[in-house]
């Protein structure tokens, strides 16, 4: 397959490589490959601040497992009690997740690794593409092996520049740059060239400054200026 030069507006999903059951089977690698890993984490690694906002590792974790606990109507309570607010809803809810002990939250991550539990209104590339950076937001910070397949990432890209992906995932507009995947077959978009390993692409489009350094083009300045942390 050759290489996927887009205009403006972004191939429908079919064009990637990998179909749902593809991403359902890297979920379920990846979930297993993290639990892993978090079973040896330290109380003070867990306790580390992650690339995601203000929350620690443990936070982190908790917010992946909440989807896999938490049945809609206990969730339409919780948003009620937030006013309506999905992301102070989030908040609370994985802060009282994130009380429970790190070798259980670890356990569910594990436990859950072959559900196909999804957001209302996405596909299988949604919870593949959040379970890939709340890897990075983990593992970055605590130099852990990054055990994550990079036609994974290739998928992920494919999801990030979909309109749908600016509820919850890209908050910013990604107009003005063209993006240029140097490890897969991937490009997209129109504008200041953006060059850089999938990751660290897809970090940034997700806000993320970490691995920044690994972009280059007249684009990188901007898209990782502009991102958060």
């Amino acid at each position: 397959m050759g290489s996927r030069r887009q205009p403006a507006r972004p191939k429908p999903h079919w064009w990637s490589p990998l179909t749902s059951a593809d991403h359902w089977g890297a979920i379920a690698s990846e979930r297993r490959a993290l639990a892993d890993q978090l079973d040896v984490l330290s109380p003070e690694q867990w306790d580390t601040q992650s690339l995601c906002d203000a929350w620690t590792v443990r936070d982190v974790v908790a917010h992946l497992v909440l989807p896999h606990k938490t049945s809609i109507p206990a969730f339409l309570v919780t948003l009620v009690a937030a006013g309506g607010s999905f992301s102070r809803a989030n908040v609370a809810m994985t802060a009282k997740e994130a009380k429970r002990p790190p070798t259980d939250l670890a356990a569910d991550i594990r436990r859950c690794a072959d559900s196909r539990t999804k957001p209302p209104g996405f596909g299988s590339e949604a919870p593949l593409t959040e379970l890939l950076v709340h890897g990075q937001d983990i593992r970055i910070p605590l130099g852990l092996e990054d055990t994550s397949a990079t036609g994974s990432w290739g998928a992920a890209l494919d999801f990030l520049v979909m309109p749908k992906a600016r509820r919850g995932f890209v908050s910013r507009s990604l107009q003005g740059f063209r993006f240029v995947a140097s490890d897969v077959d991937w490009e997209y978009g129109l504008g200041e060239e953006v060059r850089g390993p999938a990751v660290a692409l897809a970090l940034a489009m997700m806000g993320r400054r970490s691995r920044g350094d690994e972009l280059t083009g007249p684009g990188a300045p901007g898209l990782v200026g502009s991102a958060g942390r």
